[in-house]
């Protein structure tokens, strides 16, 4: 029997037209007149007509997070589920989502609040490096305090986050096939994220999480669980951890997952899966296949 796994990818993988095939979607219309309720504006008319603002961490998050769950629950309601879910970084809370941990409008306002702090959290700077020497890598990051391995991608990929000083004296030591800065606000999944966390945390802690349906594997802790306390304290750690995708990756074949569906826009994580676990299946969805009669 074909066990499943459901990722979503977060921050970086939005487009300009994705989530087009959602506006003239009867079944999605409650989600996106509610978002736009909770948000102050349509997550379809950014998606599809500003790309600037789309790239803004204030608008892409909010945007991804209402697209990918609206894409789950047509999956659900078909009736298709998956044996478990993970997202990455933001996408992870589309998965806690697509497993009951908390209702839709619940997860917005997470997102939200998250999207701003993190916006808010200016100064430090990311740069994704591929194809590296991870010992140099690593054995430079632990001399340097104002580091750190924000995305754990793969073997040949990872994205490092922190002041500007200490990224750049990073790629100026450590020898990489191609080094890329990447256009955010601030250092994301580093300390510099210590006090945006700590306010966020106060929200997150005043939500009641639930009992997962489906078993999640969390950024900072790849194994698999459905409890709600551990959830929620591994997703308050979130903000400031790793992202290890990689390890997430090396978990499916461990408990039998053979086919994993990235739900979403992009092929970010489809093709990092297949560089790291060729045995495993898998497919890309960007777009709702067939309507649904309620989400």
């Amino acid at each position: 029997m074909t066990k499943t796994a459901w990722v979503f990818p977060g921050q970086g993988s939005q487009t300009v037209g994705m989530g087009a095939d959602l506006k003239d979607l009867p079944a999605a219309k409650n989600k996106l007149n509610l978002a736009e309720q909770i948000l102050g504006w349509s997550v379809i008319e950014i998606s599809q007509t500003d790309e600037a603002r789309l790239s803004n961490t204030l608008y892409t998050q909010p945007c991804l997070y209402v697209i990918e769950s609206i894409m789950a629950d047509s999956l659900l309601a078909r009736g298709e589920k998956p044996d478990l879910v993970a997202g990455h970084s933001l996408g992870e809370y589309v998965a806690l989502y697509a497993a009951g941990v908390f209702d839709f409008e619940t997860g917005l306002r997470l997102v939200k609040r998250r999207a701003e702090l993190m916006h808010e959290a200016a100064g430090g700077k990311m740069v994704a490096m591929m194809k590296f020497d991870r010992q140099e890598l690593e054995a430079a990051i632990d001399k340097n305090p104002d580091v750190t391995i924000a995305n754990d991608n793969s073997a040949a990929q990872v994205v490092i986050s922190g002041t500007p000083a200490a990224v750049d004296e990073i790629v100026a030591t450590v020898k990489a096939k191609r080094a890329v800065t990447l256009k955010v606000s601030g250092a994301f999944h580093s300390k510099m994220m210590d006090s945006a966390a700590a306010e966020y945390r106060q929200q997150l802690e005043s939500v009641n999480f639930s009992e997962a349906k489906i078993p999640v594997i969390c950024n900072v802790e790849p194994s698999p669980t459905n409890d709600p306390e551990l959830i929620q304290q591994r997703l308050v750690k979130q903000m400031t951890g790793s992202v290890r995708w990689r390890e997430t990756m090396l978990q499916f074949p461990e408990i039998g997952i053979s086919r994993v569906v990235e739900i979403g826009p992009g092929k970010v994580l489809t093709g990092l899966l297949k560089r790291t676990c060729r045995e495993i299946e898998a497919v890309n969805l960007d777009r709702i296949v067939e309507p649904v009669a309620q989400l």
